[in-house]
């Protein structure tokens, strides 16, 4: 299994630091609806307290948890890839604080410093193949219980 990355600790110190020009500090209550899957992604987050639940929902009446992130952890990547839209859900488990990016202003530094880019994309990806994995253990816990008859 891959073992998770924290964003911001992946990136050298000179390019945290221009990555950190762009971030704004937020909040989000208890319950909060952060976004929803079809919505716009335009921004993500580096979650610095607190935790949030990645959802998907399953019909209108039931959410399926995929992932519980915590401090440290990155929030959002859709914005990354066309067509720019959320493929979950996320809510505030807890109160959360925040380090918030607009997308088109990380993607226009990106633009402005390759190396940047670079390894922001990789280590996305790296946050992505591990959230991948975790995902397919919960599916495979899931069909295991479905199979047991005790869902």
């Amino acid at each position: 299994m891959t073992k998770a990355i924290k964003l911001l600790t992946a990136l050298p110190p000179p390019q945290r630091q221009r990555l950190m020009t762009l971030a704004r500090e937020v909040s989000f209550p208890e319950d909060t609806r952060i976004f929803e899957a079809g919505g716009a992604a335009d921004r993500f987050w580096v979650i610095r307290s607190g935790a949030v639940s990645l959802d998907q929902e399953v019909n209108s009446l039931q959410r399926v948890t995929v992932a519980s992130l915590g401090a440290g952890d990155l929030l959002g990547w859709s914005w990354l890839f066309p067509p720019h839209t959320w493929d979950f859900g996320a809510v505030a488990f807890s109160p959360v604080r925040a380090y918030e990016f607009d997308a088109a202003a990380v993607l226009e530094l990106c633009e402005e410093d390759p190396q940047l880019g670079l390894l922001l994309v990789r280590s996305v990806a790296e946050v992505l193949a591990h959230r991948l994995e975790m995902t397919r253990g919960k599916l495979m816990e899931q069909y295991t219980l479905h199979r047991r008859g005790a869902l």
